[in-house]
């Protein structure tokens, strides 16, 4: 059996769907995708111009990357000043840009001149495990200038899995949500691998997600 509607009806519904549309209202069709809640571990957000993303940090497995990292994310890790010269304690990653990007293999940021070529004042040694490797699109890992153990507050995300990359850039971490951010920044149009509009990262947070917490949110 099927039911007719009056012309008049049509438009009633064609009005409301406009409506639904031009409003950000899901249709029937257009169920919203709830967020995976975030299983307990450490993670940073990354705010930027484009939008959110959050990667989970490898802690356990790289704690040295993962500690320089959230030292420099907070401010608690001492970093050259490129104006001072001077070495200081102050969130790094606050309004500074996503300086390089290389199409459908990775965005690039932690330089304060968006140069690429900062010297961060101190390096790290680096942090390769068999269990770490570049397999999949959105892993977080550390910049270096081709050589062993110069790691330092430079870090890039991977747009797709690139296995030529295993053991010559340390990964510390996963992106888990916001990976579409991530694709739209490396799709920018470039000069070389420099952005022609700069994308800023505004600002890196640091959050735990403890036990009872994510029970709470299953």
């Amino acid at each position: 059996m099927t039911c007719k509607l009056s012309s008049a009806k049509r438009r009633v519904f064609s009005c409301l769907a406009t409506f639904c549309l031009i409003a950000g209202v899901p249709s029937l069709a257009q169920k919203a995708q709830p967020e995976k809640p975030l299983k307990p571990g450490l993670y940073a957000v990354f705010e930027t111009s484009e939008g959110n993303f959050t990667a989970e940090l490898f802690e356990r497995y790289t704690k040295v990357s993962v500690a320089s990292f959230v030292g420099l994310a907070k401010g608690t890790q001492s970093w050259l000043d490129p104006k001072s010269m001077k070495m200081v304690r102050r969130p790094m990653y606050d309004n500074i840009t996503f300086h390089r990007v290389v199409r459908h293999q990775m965005i690039q940021s932690g330089d304060p001149t968006g140069l690429g070529s900062h010297n961060c004042g101190f390096t790290i040694r680096d942090e390769y495990l068999p269990g770490l490797r570049f397999d999949r699109p959105g892993r977080l890992a550390m910049a270096n200038v081709g050589k062993e153990n110069t790691g330092g507050c430079q870090f890039f995300i991977t747009d797709q899995a690139i296995p030529s990359w295993d053991n010559k850039y340390a990964i510390f971490g996963q992106v888990v949500s916001g990976l579409d951010v991530v694709r739209t920044i490396n799709r920018k149009p470039l000069v070389g691998e420099k952005p022609v509009a700069p994308v800023t990262l505004k600002h890196v947070g640091i959050m735990r997600i403890s036990l009872n917490a994510a029970a709470a949110t299953n």
